[in-house]
């Protein structure tokens, strides 16, 4: 399986709770290595710019208020297959919807609150790893 990067984003529910650490520690142990990582506290304009394929739906404004409501934590992520194996270590959307120990399942309180993004292809991953990282942020 090839080597990839992705992005992953702990988001403001898990920040709040001060539980970045359990987040990270399920991402490391499943065997996804950190490359860079950087807590930021996202704009409106940064969080629309970054979810701008969402809008146009219904759950937009809200989304972006609550990216918005306290920081987020930045991660990039490197491993075999890293992408589809960060989502499956993530689980559904819906927290309610995921399996048993995904990280959606355990922390996540709803769909809208559910505390980790994951890139969802090669494309995205690069977008969003360059959104939020300068080359020199990157380490291997």
């Amino acid at each position: 399986m090839p080597v990839e990067r992705t992005l992953s984003i702990i988001k403001p529910d898990i920040t709040k709770k001060n539980q970045i650490g359990e987040i990270i520690n399920i991402l490391e142990k499943k065997g996804l290595r950190i490359v860079g990582m950087k807590m930021i506290r996202l704009t409106p304009q940064l969080a629309a710019a970054f979810y701008q394929e969402h809008n146009t739906k219904p759950f937009f404004k809200g989304m972006i208020e609550f990216m918005c409501s306290s920081p987020v934590v930045a991660i990039c992520l490197e491993g075999e297959n890293a992408i589809q194996f960060n989502r499956k270590i993530m689980g559904a959307t819906n927290p309610h919807e995921a399996q048993d120990g995904t990280i959606r399942k355990i922390y996540g309180a709803s769909i809208d609150a559910n505390a980790i993004h994951g890139s969802d292809s090669p494309p995205a991953a690069a977008r969003e790893i360059n959104f939020f990282f300068k080359k020199e942020e990157i380490f291997s």
